[in-house]
């Protein structure tokens, strides 16, 4: 018999919550959260808790994607340790307009996961950007 690892199950889980970005598919991407999620996102403000406040943030966010969504990983690492794991990567994070220019940004993202009722969930997720100091401003033309 042969059983899917743990680690093969929550690449599975980013991979559907890839699909879901791609596909401005809101439920699909919230399917991957805990109920309880704590998320620190890059843009509007200091904290998320919870997945129906996470979810009016995703929506807010898919509404601004005129086209097609684009996401690109580089350099993820996995973690899994129990119950527990975590990953942390780079991501180009953006999308197509009506012109078909790419319009987007890298950032650094960490993503927490606990094996919850036996299915892995995101319980902790975290995208930012690195800023420069004497501006005050984001430096999103940042490359890997």
């Amino acid at each position: 018999m042969t059983t899917v690892s743990d680690r093969d199950q929550i690449l599975a889980l980013l991979d559907t919550w890839v699909k879901g970005f791609i596909d401005k598919d809101v439920a699909t991407v919230v399917a991957t959260y805990a109920e309880d999620i704590v998320a620190f996102d890059a843009i509007q403000q200091l904290q998320f808790k919870g997945r129906d406040a996470y979810r009016a943030h995703w929506e807010f966010c898919m509404g601004l994607c005129e086209g097609k969504p684009i996401y690109e990983t580089r350099e993820r690492e996995l973690q899994v340790d129990g119950n527990l794991a975590f990953a942390h990567y780079l991501s180009h994070c953006g999308g197509v307009d009506a012109q078909g220019n790419v319009q987007g940004c890298w950032c650094r993202v960490t993503q927490g996961f606990r094996k919850i009722e036996g299915r892995w969930l995101i319980v902790h997720e975290h995208f930012s950007f690195p800023i420069d100091l004497e501006s005050n401003k984001a430096l999103v033309d940042a490359q890997p």
